[in-house]
């Protein structure tokens, strides 16, 4: 990587900043409630999903709440996550005073365009420019059936202090786009809240982005980055997982050198193709000395790593071709022994009572069934990455 990408990511370091690791929606939705109810000026909300459930209903009861006391509040959700947002829970909301939009709205669904591709996938909330938060929980109900055994397993952070003014900036940012981009009614644009740089605690965080303009990279140089410096521990959860060369071919090199490489991955089927084309990975990993530990207890939906004693990153980022290249993203980096360790010990204990490595023995005598279903999805996955023409050689090599 070059120089000029690892000073990109060094400089975007703030300091005196106060995180709170979220577990799962348990964690997360408790606090951003309470953090909605005592809002005094302004909610501002953006979410991939905002499902029309009882944790939805809840998030948009008080965001109506706070509309009716003269609060600002605005939602921005995706056109496609978030299909018939806009016609039911959102209707409701902005009948209730919220200003609500749509990203990329879904249009003339049966045509296949790569500008389609290109989502909001970012889930960001920032509260009277004081209070952030951070992760890749959507606003749905973290269980998949109705039982605890089942939680959606997922992470999000609360931030306090001077990177909440760089969050909040990016979402008015991504906001005052969308608000141009409407045909019709559009509505005000946000009004200028005074932005505080308190110090709250003692973290050192950055605020990475993926986007098609100025942040194009970011979040996968700075995952290169910290796996090319990675000396002792590497461990990392993607609910979708399919890295391109670069970043196969730095995991690979870490183990070769002695680093303890652990991955934390999807052990549902949730989506057929990407399950087995992640599969299809699998042996050059082990043969290298990666563990892999596939997540049973219910879906794993975490986007989040831990390198060394002291990096760490949570946010909406897959590390997959559509997550690192064509959607927005945002991903908080943390400089930090304890929240480092915390992170570190929450996946440990995942994989240790709710996953199931998998070893080389076991690998290597799957079914021919499992196998070929493993070849055909990585096929079929670098000819769909090719044909969107986003990946380049790194995907399709």
């Amino acid at each position: 990587m070059s120089a000029v990408a690892r000073n990109t990511v060094a400089h975007n370091y703030l300091a005196g900043n106060r995180l709170q690791l979220l577990k799962s929606g348990g964690e997360y939705f408790p606090a951003l409630i309470a953090a909605i109810n005592a809002a005094l000026h302004e909610v501002h909300l953006e979410a991939y999903i905002f499902a029309n459930d009882t944790t939805g209903r809840l998030v948009a009861a008080a965001l109506t709440r706070a509309a009716g006391r003269g609060v600002a509040v605005r939602v921005l959700v995706d056109g496609f996550g978030a299909r018939g947002f806009a016609a039911g829970l959102g209707a409701s909301l902005a009948a209730g005073g919220v200003e609500v939009m749509t990203y990329r709205p879904e249009i003339g669904q049966t045509r296949i365009r790569r500008h389609r591709l290109r989502r909001l996938h970012r889930k960001l909330v920032v509260i009277d420019g004081r209070l952030a938060f951070v992760g890749g929980i959507n606003v749905l109900d973290d269980f998949d059936d109705g039982k605890e055994m089942s939680a959606r397993f997922d992470y999000a952070v609360s931030v306090e202090g001077p990177l909440v003014a760089r969050i909040h900036a990016e979402m008015r940012h991504v906001w005052r786009l969308v608000r141009w981009a409407r045909i019709g009614h559009r509505p005000p644009p946000p009004a200028l809240l005074p932005q505080t740089a308190a110090v709250r605690g003692t973290t050192r965080a950055a605020l990475l982005l993926r986007d098609n303009l100025r942040h194009r990279r970011d979040i996968e140089h700075a995952y290169l980055n910290a796996i090319h410096r990675a000396r002792h521990t590497i461990l990392i959860s993607s609910a979708y997982f399919f890295p391109g060369r670069r970043l196969r071919k730095a995991l690979l090199a870490a183990a070769k050198r002695g680093v303890s490489v652990k991955l934390l991955l999807q052990g549902r089927v949730e989506y057929v193709l990407q399950h087995y084309a992640t599969q299809s990975l699998y042996d050059r990993m082990l043969s290298a000395g990666v563990r892999v530990f596939e997540y049973e207890k219910g879906f794993l939906h975490a986007k989040v790593a831990v390198i060394d004693r002291d990096w760490a990153t949570v946010g909406s980022s897959n590390i997959d071709p559509f997550s690192l290249l064509m959607s927005r993203e945002a991903n908080v980096v943390v400089r930090d022994l304890a929240f480092a360790g915390q992170l570190r010990a929450s996946l440990e204990a995942a994989m240790e009572g709710a996953a199931r490595e998998i070893r080389p023995e076991d690998h290597r005598h799957r079914s021919w069934l499992a196998r070929l279903a493993s070849a055909a999805a990585y096929t079929l996955v670098r000819i769909l990455i090719g044909v969107t023409r986003y990946g380049g050689k790194q995907y399709t090599d």
